[in-house]
C-alpha cells in the first residue's frame, strides 16, 4: 500500500490530504497553524501526486468557493466498526444542515451512545467530506470541535448556517 500526501493552504488553514490504493484516507487540518484567510489567499506547497489527490484538491477548492455541495471522492477511513458506522451516518447529513449527537446515535440504532458518537466524531480522519462539523449539541452549541470553534463556525456559515449566539 503506497500512501501519498499533499499539503495546501485553504481558507481555514493548512490542509493535508492523503490517499492509498485509490482512496482518500485522510483530510486533516494542521491545527497548530490554524488561521482564517481571506477568500483570495490560497496557495499549495507541494506538487500534486495522484489523480485522487488532485481531484480531492479540486473538489475542496470548489467547496470553499461555494460551487460544490457533494463530494465524489472514494474514501476509506481506518477505524473501529462503531466509528465507521458513525462516519457513514455523518455522510448522510445534507449540506447546510446540522444534526445533534443524539440524532446521530439514534441514526446508527444506538440512542444511548451519545458520548461514544462524540468520540467517534472527534476521531474522524476525513474532515469536510465526512462532515463532522455538521454535528452540534442538541441545545445548538457548537463547542468541542477538534479543529476549534472558529473553524467549525466558518464551515457552518460557509454552508449557510448562521446563529447569532455562535459569534
Amino acid at each position: 500500500m503506497l500512501k501519498q500526501s499533499y499539503t495546501f493552504q485553504s481558507p481555514i488553514g493548512i490542509l493535508t490530504i492523503s490517499e492509498a490504493d485509490g482512496y482518500l484516507t485522510n483530510l486533516f487540518l494542521e491545527t497548530e497553524n490554524v488561521i482564517l484567510l481571506s477568500e483570495k489567499q490560497s496557495e499549495h506547497r507541494y506538487h500534486l501526486h495522484s489523480d485522487i489527490l488532485y481531484e480531492t484538491y479540486c473538489q475542496i477548492q470548489e467547496y470553499f468557493a461555494g460551487e460544490r455541495r457533494n463530494f465524489t471522492i472514494p474514501i476509506k477511513a481506518e477505524g473501529t466498526a462503531f466509528q465507521k458506522r458513525v462516519w457513514e451516518e455523518l455522510r448522510k447529513i445534507p449540506y447546510g444542515e446540522t444534526r445533534s449527537y443524539a440524532e446521530i446515535a439514534a441514526g446508527i440504532g444506538n440512542p444511548k451512545a451519545v458520548r461514544a458518537v462524540g468520540q467517534a466524531n472527534n476521531r474522524n480522519p476525513i474532515l469536510i467530506l465526512v462532515p463532522c462539523h455538521r454535528v452540534i449539541h442538541k441545545n445548538g452549541d457548537i463547542s468541542g470541535f477538534g479543529c476549534g470553534d472558529d473553524v467549525k463556525r466558518y464551515l457552518l456559515e460557509r454552508e449557510g448556517r448562521r446563529n447569532e449566539r455562535w459569534k
